[in-house]
Order: structure tokens, then C-alpha cells, then sequence
């Protein structure tokens, strides 16, 4: 059965609705995706390499995709290598680069 009661007026106007607080969960992931921001704003030359651990409830696949979506949104290209209990991050060289899933340029003529 649906209830039908009288309201105030006023709920129907924009911008009376409170911002909704977030989650505990939902403030982390906030916090830690500054954290990835600055790491990566400091990233200036090939040399610098910062190795992000993992805790027992972060999945991988998880924090590889929060830094790499981080990396573009500032419009860096970076390298993350699995490194022990974590990561490697640095940024990305033509030696860091990856061909997987391309063939060799010697093997295209």
C-alpha cells in the first residue's frame, strides 16, 4: 500500500536537499586518490621510483587502475611494475615501455 501525506513546499525547491555525506569507504578512496596525485606530481625525471605496499583488503588489479586512471587525468604516462607486496611507479621510458600484445617492428616486414 502506497502512503500519500502532506509536505512542506519548500523540498520541491533545487538545492534543499542537504549534500549527502560520504561513506567511511567512500572517504578513503577520496583520500587515496590525493595521495596517488601528489605522488604522481612528483614525479619529475626516469630516476624517481615510489613503491606503493598494499595492505591485506586493497585488491592489485584495483590500485594499478586508480593509478594509472590518476596518471592520465594529469596527463602523465607512467610505469607500474609489481614489486613484493606492491608496486613500482615511475614514469614511463622508452625502456619501461611494454610490447605486449604488439608484434617486434622486425617481424612486420
Amino acid at each position: 500500500m502506497v502512503t500519500v501525506r502532506k509536505a512542506d513546499p519548500a523540498l520541491m525547491e533545487k538545492g534543499s536537499q542537504r549534500p549527502r555525506e560520504l561513506s567511511p569507504a567512500a572517504r578513503q578512496r577520496e583520500q587515496q586518490q590525493r595521495q596517488f596525485k601528489r605522488l604522481i606530481g612528483q614525479l619529475k625525471g626516469p630516476e624517481q621510483v615510489f613503491e606503493v605496499r598494499l595492505d591485506a583488503t586493497e585488491k592489485p588489479i584495483t590500485i594499478r587502475q586508480r593509478l594509472l586512471r590518476v596518471a592520465t587525468e594529469a596527463n602523465v604516462e607512467i610505469a607500474v611494475r609489481k614489486h613484493g607486496e606492491g608496486f613500482l611507479v615511475g614514469l614511463l621510458t622508452p625502456e619501461r615501455r611494454t610490447n605486449r600484445g604488439r608484434r617486434a617492428a622486425a617481424a612486420k616486414g
